[in-house]
């Protein structure tokens, strides 16, 4: 299994698919450090990052509860890079969820198999 010496994960500690994130890295041994959106906020630069690596459009989370409650005009008016990373700083739980940090790379969701992949499980 590959290690790498640079780990973070980032999202709500109550979000089933993060519990489900964390415990398969803890099985496998893999230590990553825990941000939470919800008490630590929500970085305009590391969103940036993010954004700029994987797209906006896959780190927003169009099937969740949160976006769902917005209105058609706050929804309408995620266009671009910048209008969604305000709506992902004013709104953390709008986040597709977790962002697994590895090594400046930055992997979105979870799946067994997408982890297993990315360490060599």
């Amino acid at each position: 299994m590959k290690r790498h010496d640079h780990l973070k994960l980032f999202g709500i500690p109550n979000c089933t698919t993060v519990k489900k994130a964390r415990a398969w890295l803890a099985e496998h041994t893999l230590e990553a450090t825990f941000h939470d959106f919800k008490k630590q906020g929500v970085d305009a630069a590391w969103l940036s990052q993010v954004v700029a690596q994987t797209g906006w459009q896959a780190l927003v989370n169009t099937r969740g509860t949160t976006w769902r409650k917005l209105s058609d005009a706050e929804k309408a008016a995620v266009t671009d890079s910048s209008s969604a990373i305000q709506l992902m700083r004013d709104q953390p739980s709008v986040i597709k969820r977790p962002v697994l940090e590895v090594e400046d790379a930055y992997h979105i969701g979870f799946s067994e198999d997408q982890y297993r992949a990315l360490f060599g499980a």
